[in-house]
């Protein structure tokens, strides 16, 4: 839906408005003519029901109107003495129209100064809920709203299990675009795991204004541009998502619009110089590390690492001694010995089940690893006397990677050396060709809407036919700092900046066993609790100055409610 079919829905509303509700104003001491004119109508309804002016905002706030429609249509019969159970029923389910009903047949009196305090406290309960989810659903939809982190693409930078908060207001609130959706989730809604919303009508992008835009090195949440996924993980056919329903992404910007990039030996390079990133980043790459005498396990855990497999040798296993093992195996080859070699990530077979099934394993230390390391991590290993070599894993140049942008064999590109490629800008223009086409094709045809096609050597666009292309909005080029172990930009190319969402400022809590199940004693990241995001240097926890800030107003709390106590008996 375009701005014009907008502006003639708003006014079909309008419409229906004054059909359904214009004797009910005259009853009100009204004029009929005041129910037809849009906001002034509004006004003037607030009036009638004897609800605050400043109710009216909340009706045009895409999302929040959704909640705050059914509570005016309630107030609008109550002001007319239908405050029977089933009518307030009736004119919810019938989305407003019972008011047509007793607009035409009904002959009502207008209530001016009935109480506005429900008449029961299930009622007042209700009201209390209503308006605590319209806030909260204003604050999460334009201001911050919460996150976690799910993957590792950006280990260490960001650990999976952390809970962020994000802003909105700094690159300005994205409003929605999907105009009937359910507040407070986003695509799925839970337990019953149908979507959230409804393809149609969809409203016309608007940003607020913001502080900036997203720079180099700033950490940003956006919608991810790919996704036609229904549920992660499960098999079915795509579906097409709505922009501000498509699933959030976390990534660090490293190209912005008009920039150009490289991806040099898997360093990031922008318009020719290799891109400097913040202290805080913590950039991790495949390192295959060599030692004559043996590469232990007990060496990649004292440096940090997480992302390495362990190879254990176990006798012949039963089939129950296999099943029981399956949750912590990621793979198991029979050797022509008989034995049994077992393959884990990092945290091995747990010893009590070791026990449990009286297994006698011994862990085989190769004399070649491959190790998920940040550049601090590689250096530390190299310093050791045990190790022989530490060298970053790298895709040659020339060599097509799996699942590359642009995804065309004229770009034989790969995660650790791709471009240069050109990110665009609004109002900037390229050359278009056969050749150059795949670069840019999903933006001119899904992101900006227009039909593209190739006939012999000549592109056309809409049907006509064109030698250059000018962008209509501005990209960016979003990459995980786990730069082996993230789907990003190198995978599906830009990101538009009608998709970017907020910026994570703080991490408020942070687990280190997210993915096996919450326990909070046990593995809470306690020096990440209270962390800002952004920022120079080592991240410090702020929790203990909160604690201290919380406990002197409980403090102050209780002594001003002592004080005020004696002065009421006094």
């Amino acid at each position: 839906m375009n701005g014009t079919q907008w502006i003639l829905f708003i006014l079909l509303v309008q419409v229906v408005h004054f059909l359904g509700t214009w004797k009910l104003y005259v009853k009100a001491g009204r004029k009929a003519w005041e129910a037809a004119i849009p906001i002034y109508n509004g006004i003037v309804l607030m009036q009638i029901i004897n609800r605050p002016k400043w109710w009216v905002l909340l009706l045009f706030i895409p999302i929040i109107n959704l909640l705050m429609f059914p509570v005016v249509w309630v107030e609008t019969i109550r002001s007319f003495g239908q405050n029977k159970l089933w009518q307030t029923w009736a004119v919810i389910l019938s989305l407003g129209f019972y008011i047509y009903y007793v607009n035409y047949t009904m002959d009502v009196e207008h209530i001016a100064d009935r109480s506005l305090k429900p008449g029961t406290g299930l009622g007042e309960w209700v009201s209390s809920i209503v308006f605590a989810i319209v806030a909260a659903t204003f604050v999460h939809t334009y201001f911050i709203q919460p996150y976690v982190i799910p993957t590792g693409s950006l280990e260490r930078t960001l650990r999976i299990g952390d809970f962020l908060f994000v802003s909105k207001f700094h690159f300005g609130a994205r409003t929605p675009m999907t105009a009937v959706a359910a507040p407070m989730v986003h695509d799925t809604l839970p337990l019953v795991g149908t979507k959230s919303y409804l393809n149609k009508p969809q409203i016309p992008y608007f940003r607020l204004p913001g502080f900036n835009t997203p720079k180099k090195n700033d950490i940003v949440v956006f919608s991810w541009p790919a996704d036609t996924v229904r549920q992660f993980f499960v098999a079915e056919k795509g579906v097409r998502k709505p922009i501000d329903k498509k699933s959030n992404y976390v990534k660090r910007c490293v190209g912005t619009p008009g920039d150009s990039l490289e991806i040099i030996n898997g360093y990031v390079h922008i318009n020719g110089k290799k891109l400097e990133l913040s202290d805080r980043a913590k950039v991790m790459y495949n390192y295959i590390i060599y030692g004559n005498k043996g590469v232990s396990s007990r060496l990649l855990n004292e440096v940090g690492a997480d992302d390495f497999i362990r190879k254990f040798i176990s006798p012949p296993l039963n089939q129950n001694q296999y099943n029981r093992l399956i949750p912590y195996v990621r793979d198991a080859k029979r050797r022509e010995d008989g034995k049994i070699e077992l393959y884990t990530e990092k945290q091995g077979i747990p010893t009590e089940v070791i026990r449990e099934l009286r297994l006698g394993l011994t862990e085989e230390t190769s004399r070649q690893r491959i190790a998920n390391l940040t550049l601090e991590m590689a250096e530390t290993i190299k310093k050791d006397q045990r190790i022989d070599s530490v060298v970053m894993q790298i895709e040659p140049k020339g060599q097509a990677g799996y699942n590359i942008f642009p995804q065309n064999s004229r770009y034989p590109w790969n995660n650790d050396n791709l471009g240069p490629i050109y990110i665009p800008k609004a109002g900037s223009t390229v050359e278009l060709t056969p050749e150059t086409l795949p670069l840019y094709k999903k933006i001119i045809r899904d992101y900006e809407k227009n039909e593209v096609s190739v006939s012999g050597n000549q592109v056309l666009i809409n049907g006509q036919k064109a030698d250059s292309y000018t962008f209509s909005m501005d990209y960016y080029w979003m990459m995980g700092d786990n730069r082996d172990h993230s789907e990003d930009s190198r995978s599906w190319g830009y990101v538009p900046a009608n998709h970017i969402v907020g910026k994570p400022v703080f991490i408020w809590l942070s687990f280190d066993n997210f993915q096996d199940g919450i326990k909070f004693n046990e593995k809470m990241r306690w020096d990440r609790v209270f962390t800002t995001v952004g920022g120079d240097g080592e991240p410090v926890s702020y929790f203990r100055y909160f604690l201290m800030v919380l406990a002197g107003w409980f403090v102050f709390d209780f002594f001003r409610k002592r004080r005020k106590s004696k002065s009421e008996n006094a």
